[in-house]
């Protein structure tokens, strides 16, 4: 989250809206450990990374629906998931990812 926040100032100080997108759970190989972080503004910036690449499309999808609904979420991407196939999740595990609209 610490490389991320000056990002995230800079995007609250234009007023914009933030959602948080974090790894907060790993099952067998995964890109990022728990913890990695990835934020988006509500007109689609992006900063930080959950996946190093292979599922951030689709995180990025879920925090701008996240900011429309103002509900948070928890995602799951895996090898198995037709989804995180499609994204590119190859590595083999499942990632999970919890997405919510930051509240500063």
């Amino acid at each position: 989250m610490k490389e991320v926040l000056d990002q995230v100032d800079r995007w609250l100080a234009a007023g914009k809206d933030v959602a948080v997108a974090r790894v907060v759970g790993l099952e067998g190989s995964g890109p990022r450990d728990p913890g990695a972080t990835m934020v988006v503004s509500s007109d689609g910036e992006v900063a930080g990374s959950v996946s190093g690449g292979c599922v951030e499309g689709a995180v990025v999808t879920e925090a701008l629906d996240v900011l429309a609904s103002g509900i948070p979420r928890l995602c799951t991407f895996g090898y198995s998931d037709d989804e995180a196939f499609a994204v590119g999740l190859t590595c083999g595990g499942t990632l999970h990812v919890f997405v919510e609209p930051l509240d500063w």
